[in-house]
């Protein structure tokens, strides 16, 4: 039977580093579809000799068995002592946030949980796991999300928290948090592409049925008027624009090819994709460019000029805002990945 996760080998290559070691913290009301997205997502890349290139692991805040939202409990094999251990913590959501807001002894007892993670282990949150991390004041002064339903709510009781709902997921270095439910899986692949590059990220995509990136944010699932359903949509349009992304594509050249007037295209487009028509366009031709620079050899020009951006120097300039990195720097590190890891 084929399964996300890979076969373990017989023996682990010793030449190879260990895997990533991954903690997640279930919560008294954990949510047992999210609880299971980390092993599914991250226990599904492989190193060459086939052995996991992540160690996932759950764990309570006591080591005692853990309520789910849905009517059944969960015996973690792993206790607060796994949280030192770990190179990435991830907090799955529960449906306890008037315990995590109010609940004074809880905050202590998480704090105090939180405090044996090493630092410099990266942080995450999947839906309203954000109000765990926000109770103990780790997202304060930093961007954050977490489902839209919830956004009022968070930002009732934690002020401070730059919360953005239009998103699926915010990557703020060494904490990402997810918007609601299986933006959980955005975020995991997300991970996976960090760490291991596009080509990896796809392929446990593939393997687990999902697709390996998805446009626009939380926006488009906001509870808005239904429209018409004679009314035409952007996506046929979207289609042909990915296959032209080397063309200096304008918004009147868009919404034409919608037979849609410029207003009407703009407000459509951000209504179902989550941004605007110039903002898609620009993390297309990123996520192109990326791909490019990790399975191929071409000049850095010269995957400008497919990408769309028009030159080398517009290209770095884009990179360095979106992902901190030079093209060169991010071949560099994800071109090796890629070839070393088949």
């Amino acid at each position: 039977m084929t399964t996300c996760r890979p076969s373990p080998p017989e023996h682990r290559d010793p030449s190879l580093p260990p895997p990533h070691r991954v903690a997640v913290l279930a919560l008294d009301g954990v949510i047992p579809f999210e609880l299971g997205i980390p092993a599914r997502i991250l226990g599904a890349p492989a190193a060459v000799d086939g052995s996991s290139l992540y160690d996932v692991r759950v764990c309570s805040l006591d080591g005692a068995p853990v309520r789910t939202s849905d009517g059944f409990s969960i015996v973690p094999e792993h206790g607060p002592e796994e949280l030192a251990l770990a190179d990435t913590l991830v907090v799955p959501p529960t449906y306890e946030l008037r315990a995590l807001a109010e609940d004074g002894s809880l905050r202590d007892r998480l704090a105090e949980t939180l405090g044996r993670v090493r630092p410099g282990t990266r942080i995450v949150s999947i839906c309203t796991g954000a109000y765990a991390l926000a109770s103990v004041g780790l997202l304060d002064g930093r961007r954050a999300t977490t489902h839209w339903w919830e956004a009022a709510h968070f930002r009732s009781l934690f002020p401070d928290v730059l919360l953005d709902e239009d998103v699926l997921f915010v990557d703020d270095g060494d904490i990402l948090t997810s918007a609601g439910v299986a933006a959980g899986v955005d975020l995991c692949l997300h991970l996976v592409r960090k760490d291991h590059g596009s080509a990896m990220a796809n392929l446990v995509a593939r393997r687990c049925v999902v697709p390996p990136w998805r446009d626009g944010g939380q926006a488009q699932y906001i509870e808005r008027p239904v429209p018409e359903p004679t009314a035409a949509t952007t996506a046929p349009t979207r289609a042909w624009a990915l296959e032209r992304l080397d063309r200096p594509l304008t918004l009147n050249e868009l919404a034409g090819h919608a037979r849609m007037s410029v207003r009407t295209f703009t407000r459509r487009f951000r209504d179902e994709a989550g941004t605007t028509p110039g903002q898609w366009l620009t993390a297309q031709r990123l996520e192109l460019a990326k791909q490019l620079l990790e399975t191929s050899d071409l000049p850095v020009d010269h995957i400008a000029d497919r990408a769309g951006f028009g030159s080398g120097n517009s290209l770095r300039q884009h990179m360095r805002s979106a992902v901190g990195v030079s093209p060169a720097t991010y071949r560099r590190t994800f071109h090796l990945a890629t070839s070393n890891k088949g």
